[in-house]
């Protein structure tokens, strides 16, 4: 593994990531905090969903991020008679060998996008369940494993509309973040027709960094400092899921992990090597609220996954020091430097 122990190559892997963003800044236009969303959790080894109404750039913001990086790229369309072998792949007797042969399916790539995920049937959805998780696919009791960097970015309507499945709940609790991109404002809707009306700005978008410059800044991300005191924070908001009086089901020690990964890409985007309560303030409801599930009265008052985050939030104490004895909040811990 390279690693990176001087001043110069620290900056040299922020920049990567600054030209990533801005190249795919540059396809969705007015929704920079997707965009940092997306990037925060391609470098903290996470996965994606998109959901919103269609038509709002859900697959563009996918595709955008794809193309931004020269490493391989495959789409899966769901449908409702997508079968689980065209994701993981399929053993076919070779009858000049005379023995079987590992087609793999379309999960093996390091980009993967997933359009339109709750299209498909729960049996089919349920093959990449291990793929999310463990980076791996075992067919026939014979493991392959993915290729690295591997992120798996799905987009999803909202489960009214018609035709769609809900994910279960161990699938959305394999994603790291959940993602709603929104209507654009007046102005980046005029300026996506100017830019749009034409060509697909699809058409002419370069890689702008290579697969291993992504595994580099994914090893710098797992460098970050995170003090006690911000772990227990993130702890704490997690637990306080599992006790609120408008959840039946709270988020899982995983999505802490999660929520910590996260957190520490976030700090490392921003050019810091320590994470602060901020990052995990800025990231909770984006890495927990898709995983939780209100109570039927809850449901009843209108009240979302996402206002019992922010809720949570506001309740729980934010710590004062970055960790005992250490700086105060905010400060940079001693031997840390900038990215």
């Amino acid at each position: 593994m390279t690693t990176y122990d001087d001043r110069a190559s620290l900056t040299d892997l922020t920049t990567t990531a600054e030209r990533v963003r801005r190249s795919v800044e540059g396809v969705i236009e007015g929704k920079p905090e997707v965009v940092r969303l997306s990037l925060t959790v391609l470098l903290a080894e996470g996965h994606l969903l998109i959901e919103d109404v269609p038509g709002v750039g859900k697959t563009m913001l996918a595709k955008a991020l794809a193309r931004s990086i020269d490493c391989s790229v495959r789409r899966i369309q769901f449908t409702p008679d997508l079968l689980p072998s065209d994701i993981t792949g399929v053993s076919i007797y070779d009858q000049h060998r005379r023995e079987f042969e590992f087609k793999p399916g379309a999960i093996f790539a390091q980009i993967v996008i997933g359009d339109e995920i709750n299209r498909a049937s729960p049996k089919t959805q349920s093959a990449l369940l291990e793929s999310l998780e463990e980076r791996q696919v075992t067919i026939d009791g014979q493991t392959y494993e993915l290729p690295s960097p591997f992120m798996v970015i799905a987009t999803q309507n909202p489960v009214e509309m018609e035709g769609t499945y809900p994910l279960p709940e161990a699938q959305r609790d394999r994603f790291m973040a959940r993602v709603s991109i929104g209507y654009p404002s007046p102005e980046a809707e005029l300026q996506m027709l100017d830019v749009h009306g034409s060509v697909s700005p699809l058409d002419d978008l370069q890689p702008v960094a290579h697969a291993h410059d992504i595994v580099n800044l994914i090893d710098a991300v797992r460098t970050v400092h995170v003090a006690d005191s911000v772990r227990r924070y993130a702890v704490d908001l997690v637990s306080a899921t599992r006790s609120h009086p408008d959840l039946r089901l709270g988020a899982s020690p995983r999505a802490t992990l999660h929520l910590l990964r996260a957190a520490k890409a976030s700090a490392a985007l921003s050019g810091r090597e320590y994470a602060l309560p901020d990052d995990v303030q800025s990231l909770a409801v984006a890495v927990l609220a898709h995983r939780l599930l209100p109570t039927a009265q809850a449901q009843l008052n209108r009240r979302t996954a996402e206002q019992v985050v922010v809720d949570i939030l506001q309740r729980t104490p934010v710590p004062a020091t970055a960790q005992p004895g250490g700086p105060r909040y905010g400060q940079q811990p001693p031997g840390a430097r900038r990215l």
